[in-house]
């Protein structure tokens, strides 16, 4: 099996709960993807993705986002994160609100895109 790093820093525990939710789908390879959280339904999310993507591309990495095959992300009844750049939750202005049963599992299929792709490209 191969190795895998998900490399996260986390505050309140909100990243690290998306990063245990994208390690368990992840194989190891120059294959990457962005994830984040912010206060808000629109704290930036998609600006801290991008910014994070950009620094993969610099290791020259191969970005694998959250595409809309995750169907978690289309509803409108309830305030969710994700978007196509990665998986994303909110967390509260106080940072009561853990990670949702509908923001994990798009965490563990970026997770596993992630992990196919770095399958299909290195074997």
């Amino acid at each position: 099996m191969a190795k895998v790093l998900v490399l996260y820093y986390s505050s309140y525990g909100h990243i690290e709960t998306m990063a245990n939710a994208m390690a368990e789908g992840a194989l190891n390879g120059k294959v990457g993807g962005a994830f984040t959280s912010s206060a808000t339904q629109h704290g930036g999310q998609e600006t801290s993705l991008f910014s994070i993507i950009t620094n993969l591309l610099h290791f020259g990495m191969t970005i694998v986002g959250l595409p809309y095959s995750h169907q978690g992300q289309m509803g409108v009844s309830e305030v969710v994160g994700g978007a196509p750049y990665g998986a994303t939750t909110i967390t509260g202005g106080d940072g009561s609100r853990q990670p949702s049963e509908t923001e994990l599992p798009g965490a563990r299929h970026q997770g596993e895109l992630i992990a196919k792709t770095a399958t299909k490209l290195f074997g």
